[in-house]
């Protein structure tokens, strides 16, 4: 069964880094595009970052440019998020989800999601 897993969030302060996982069981990644959305508490699930299945094509919100970097790795069937110079309003659950065919920043255009991961940022 296709599954999704977070992990990697947590607690940290302001200006400070997390690097989140997303590790794909029971199929294989390279076969999808990996978006990474948040949702704060109260608000819509956004689009934070995606990208390809070759890993050569990425895409940030405004938001994030030059603090988030995406990555993959298809050997580890993983991809990555590092968040660097985290501000409080980041703080949301963060979750990835597969794309069997390309990146969006739309929630419905992804068929699989993880469970999702707690980021918090604060002093």
């Amino acid at each position: 069964q296709l599954q999704l897993v977070e992990s990697g969030g947590g607690l940290v302060q302001p200006g400070g880094s997390l690097r989140l996982s997303c590790a794909a069981s029971g199929f294989t990644l390279d076969l999808y595009a990996i978006g990474w959305f948040r949702q704060a508490p109260g608000k819509e699930r956004e689009g934070v970052s995606c990208i390809s299945k070759s890993g050569g094509m990425t895409n940030y919100a405004d938001s994030v440019k030059g603090r988030f970097t995406i990555s993959r790795d298809n050997a580890r069937n993983t991809v990555y998020l590092q968040m660097n110079s985290l501000k409080p309003e980041d703080t949301a659950v963060y979750y990835c989800a597969a794309n069997r065919y390309y990146c969006s920043a739309y929630v419905r255009a992804y068929q699989n999601w993880g469970q999702g991961t707690q980021v918090t940022v604060s002093s």
